[in-house]
Order: C-alpha cells, then structure tokens, then sequence
C-alpha cells in the first residue's frame, strides 16, 4: 500500500495481462540547477499491486519538472515478453507543492497510456 502522506504516487498496470505489474524498476529524478540537469532521487520497484509506496517524504515535494523513468524492456524481458518500448519516460511540472500527485502508468508490449491521477 502506498504511503498515505507521500505526495507524489504511481500506479502502474499490465494491461496485457489485466493485472498489476509487479516488480517493474522505476527511478524519480528532478531538474536541477542553473545547468538543468536531472538529479535521481529515488530508485525502486513496483510492488504485489503495482504500486511503489515512498516515492517522496513529505515536505520533499517542490515546485520544479520531475521526471518518472520506467524500466519497461526489463519489465517484459522478465516475462518473456517482447516490447516496442525499451522505457517510458513520464516528464511533468509541479507549481504547487502542496498538493498531491499521482501518476498511473496502463502498460502493454505495444503501447503505454499515463494521465494525472487523483
């Protein structure tokens, strides 16, 4: 279960399947400094329900661009699957850190669709 005062959450979903996709790396970055460069903040994996519980502490949330990178080619190469896309990367914007974000991830081999969740 993800952490209810974490204010950034994923979800991501094996549309394939129709299941959770379970055990999909996943790293959390942020564009930083005058150079706009991106600082990893956090890696992990997907849980049993495809969640990924944690990705901030609360008050680490700031205003700035985030970027979600998911590791899809290890996701299906694990199952045997092949795949068009090697990795999703999900770029959004944070104007207001004080409210919550959560960004689901529907995956196929062929195909991904992600939206600004609630």
């Amino acid at each position: 279960m993800e952490s209810p005062s974490s204010p950034l959450t994923t979800h991501v979903l094996d549309t394939a399947s129709g299941l959770p996709a379970r055990g999909l790396c996943l790293r959390l970055s942020r564009l930083e400094g005058h150079s706009q460069q991106w600082m990893e903040l956090k890696k992990s994996y997907t849980d049993a329900d495809g969640r990924c519980p944690g990705l901030l502490e609360p008050g680490q949330m700031k205003g700035g661009t985030y970027k979600l990178f998911f590791d899809t080619e290890g996701y299906w190469k694990k199952r045997g699957q092949e795949s068009f896309y090697p990795y999703v990367e999900v770029v959004f914007t944070v104007t207001n850190e004080t409210q919550r974000f959560h960004v689901p991830l529907l995956l196929s081999p062929w195909s991904y669709t992600t939206y600004r969740g609630s």
